[in-house]
């Protein structure tokens, strides 16, 4: 395996970085002040045709890996976007991958092309409050009547909603007590989000303002069976298509927010002066910041060994986890550092490693906690009893 970047790959970040420069962190740092969806960056995305760069090329995409989706996704955090503008088009990205696998013909013809053009706006609905990561334990029910499917209950965390005209819906269909295993009996959906019976409610949070997070309640919700994504029951396993490749992006993406945070951690240690020599002359400066450049780097080879396996047709669930985990960790730590090494600055809006640091905890959370991730771990790579 050859994880240099082959001069097409290398050209998409060229391209994507020279396209983000348009939005710089004054933007960005508008943005988080005054909480609004960064729509002119959505439309640039858009406009440029790289919202579909994952998409097949039949319904108007690229038809190019999640290796080329990652290395579009790094550059957006890495121009300084770090997550707000990676989630304003994360789910064009991956979201709809269920669709592409699992879709009929006329499904992807009708459903695709709008969320590439930008046209649609999606949301993804299936966290919920009292399940969590227990994806199996969701008790939004969607009660089949007819050629319909009536919707009630609530999700939580999910992203977009205030600005989403879609939703990527996963429902219980089937009684838990009614199954012969707890995956079975859930459906998926893509729908309209009916705002006359869907009441979507802000969740006020520490970061990432410029995209929103939202609890999403239905009320007697109608959902025409054409929306149904694959056969009823089966939403679990249509579902998991997108996990992986879901794991490989956020792990770009937090490795691209470090690698904006050490760029800005390193300018500020050449230029500022104490007792009458850089700071980044001290070893106590130097030898953090050197560490976290190559924490990065092994994140970036193992995001990259997980993109390949994936688009090699290949098992990369292990890769792929452990691209997050150890990507989250190394994003993290960069921005803290980045934070430590401005001082009291760091403190400061102005000098924006306060919002990396922000956003950084977010691939440590989402869309799997990192000790979830070490379970995954130990009982599939290392054999051991499974512990949850």
């Amino acid at each position: 395996m050859d994880f240099a970047l082959s001069p097409e790959q290398q050209q998409i970040r060229e391209e994507v970085l020279r396209l983000c420069a348009r939005f710089d962190d004054a933007y960005w740092l508008e943005r988080e002040r005054s909480a609004t969806f960064p729509d002119d960056f959505y439309r640039a995305m858009a406009d440029g045709n790289w919202l579909g760069i994952a998409m097949p090329e039949e319904y108007g995409g690229a038809g190019l890996g999640i290796t080329e989706a990652a290395l579009m996704m790094q550059a957006v955090a890495e121009s300084g976007g770090a997550m707000s503008g990676a989630s304003a088009i994360h789910i064009n990205i991956f979201g709809l991958h269920p669709v592409v696998v699992h879709g009929t013909a006329a499904q992807k013809a009708r459903m695709l092309p709008p969320l590439i053009g930008g046209q649609d706006k999606a949301c993804f609905g299936v966290t919920e409050p009292n399940a969590g990561l227990n994806t199996t334990e969701i008790t939004t029910k969607a009660e089949r009547r007819g050629d319909r499917y009536i919707v009630n209950g609530a999700k939580i965390w999910t992203s977009t909603a205030q600005e989403a005209n879609r939703i990527l819906l996963l429902a219980r269909t089937t009684p838990l007590d009614r199954v012969k295993r707890r995956s079975h009996g859930l459906t998926l959906f893509y729908t309209t989000l009916d705002r006359a019976r869907a009441e979507v409610r802000l969740i006020r949070k520490m970061g990432r303002h410029a995209v929103d997070s939202n609890m999403v309640f239905f009320q007697d919700m109608e959902i025409p069976e054409e929306d149904r994504i694959g056969a009823e029951g089966e939403g679990f396993r249509a579902i998991l298509h997108g996990l992986n490749p879901e794991r490989i992006l956020i792990a770009a993406e937090a490795i691209g927010i470090g690698r904006a945070a050490l760029a800005r951690a390193t300018s500020y240690a050449r230029e500022r002066v104490v007792f009458g020599r850089p700071i980044g002359q001290n070893q106590a400066i130097q030898h953090p910041l050197a560490r976290n450049w190559a924490e990065l780097e092994a994140a970036q080879l193992m995001m990259l060994k997980a993109a390949w396996a994936y688009d090699h047709g290949g098992d990369c669930g292990a890769e792929a986890n452990a691209a997050k985990y150890l990507a989250a960790e190394a994003g993290f730590r960069a921005a803290e550092q980045a934070v430590m090494t401005h001082g009291g600055m760091g403190y400061a809006e102005e000098y924006h490693v306060e919002r990396y640091f922000r956003e950084s905890l977010i691939p440590r959370i989402a869309p799997v906690s990192r000790e979830l991730v070490l379970s995954y771990l130990a009982e599939r790579v290392l054999g051991l009893p499974k512990s949850y």
